[in-house]
């Protein structure tokens, strides 16, 4: 789970992580009422949506002006008229795609004396289990182009989690940062509470970027980015409750909302497969037969004929597909099961694009035989790779 910015500087701030006064607005009026009580004489007004690349994006409506998402204004007419230009326009980014995202919300903070601009992140680190802290002194930029381009620039520091962090870690990541003086203490002390957030809260990426070295030096946090474990969100009811929901994709939601696991992909070949390794075996061989998986879609190893017809409704209202591959192994999953959802969902939504079914498990035999007796247009295959083929090819053909 996402939140928006001005929401995990919040959260952060709890933890002892040094953040600028700030305030959210959701009309240009809120948004005078916000910059007054800050005081000025400079504040920043950020546009509010689940994105990176907000200062570089652009506006699509003509009447939000040429600037980006984020900019500075010098007085309180000028919050208000960025305030103005912003809310309920479409901001583009490289991370929305040409749709966009309207903006609902603005946070109005405090300027700042920036003297440096770096980077620094938290995630969970798959290969060594451990959390580990990225930081960079190439701030300001997205840390996949720092790796990109030079990766010599970005220092790593696992933390083993028996000992937690320590302040030698800190002080390892603020030399690196080429730190000095009182920024140095007071880079530990950020690192320190940024930590203790990452674990209280479940987190599974904290990043801020830029961090920035005032002209007073001290180390602040100009943007927050937090992503939570959704599996931990029953630990934190105050965190979930911040959730966004016109943030996400409908499809994505209603998914969750039938203990579905659903991600929208760019492809046109739909997945509906039990187990997560297998639906990501199986989006590997669409890819190597020559097709482009549509989503990754997980129905679990105990659904109910009515969830399978949720994952088969949710799989055609995407207009990219153009093919669908059932793929399911029934160890607890049925295949008879299986082969009543997809029926049932087919008849209902009256399929109209290719439909290959691969069933291998417990009640094969009636699985198949259900599909084969149904009438529909239905495609069986052998094995996976049987399957593949016959989807990427009958979506070639079709088109």
């Amino acid at each position: 789970m996402n939140i928006h910015e001005y929401q995990a500087k919040k959260l952060l701030a709890r933890y002892g992580v040094a953040v600028l006064k700030g305030g959210v607005a959701y009309t240009p009026a809120e948004a005078e009422t916000v910059a007054k009580e800050l005081g000025g004489p400079i504040w920043v007004v950020k546009s509010q949506i689940h994105a990176g690349g907000r200062g570089k994006g652009k506006f699509k409506e003509s009447a939000a002006g040429e600037k980006g998402g984020v900019r500075v204004a010098k007085s309180v007419a000028e919050v208000v008229e960025n305030a103005q230009q912003m809310l309920g326009n479409t901001l583009v980014t490289k991370q929305t795609g040409p749709a966009g995202k309207e903006v609902k919300r603005v946070y109005i903070e405090d300027g700042c004396d920036i003297k440096r601009e770096l980077y620094l992140g938290m995630l969970i680190d798959r290969a060594t289990s451990r959390i580990t802290i990225m930081a960079s002194t190439e701030g300001g930029m997205e840390i996949e182009e720092v790796a990109a381009r030079t990766p010599e620039k970005i220092l790593k520091v696992a933390v083993d989690p028996i000992t937690g962090i320590q302040q030698y870690h800190g002080r390892q990541l603020a030399f690196g940062l080429g730190l000095e003086g009182k920024q140095i203490n007071a880079a530990v002390k950020f690192i320190m509470a940024m930590y203790r957030a990452f674990v209280d809260l479940d987190c599974s990426v904290v990043e801020i970027n830029p961090l920035v070295v005032t002209g007073a030096g001290e180390v602040v946090a100009l943007d927050a980015k937090i992503n939570f474990d959704d599996n931990a969100l029953f630990r934190h009811k105050d965190v979930e409750e911040l959730r966004d929901e016109s943030e996400e994709d409908p499809a994505e939601l209603e998914a969750a909302r039938h203990g579905l696991n659903y991600i929208k992909l760019d492809g046109n070949i739909g997945c509906m497969v039990n187990g997560a390794g297998l639906a990501m075996a199986t989006m590997d061989i669409i890819k190597l037969y020559g097709g482009m998986p549509a989503n990754f879609l997980d129905v679990g190893g105990g659904a109910t004929k009515e969830r399978v017809t949720t994952a088969f409704k949710l799989i055609l209202s995407d207009p990219n597909v153009e093919g669908i591959l059932v793929n399911i192994f029934g160890g607890i999953m049925r295949c008879d099961v299986i082969a009543d959802g997809v029926v049932a969902a087919a008849r209902e939504v009256s399929l109209n694009v290719p439909l290959v079914v691969r069933l291998e498990g417990t009640n094969v035999e009636l699985g198949k035989k259900i599909l084969n007796q149904s009438g529909l247009p239905i495609v069986s295959a052998d094995n996976l790779a049987d399957a593949a083929e016959k989807v990427v090819k009958a979506v070639k053909e079709a088109a």
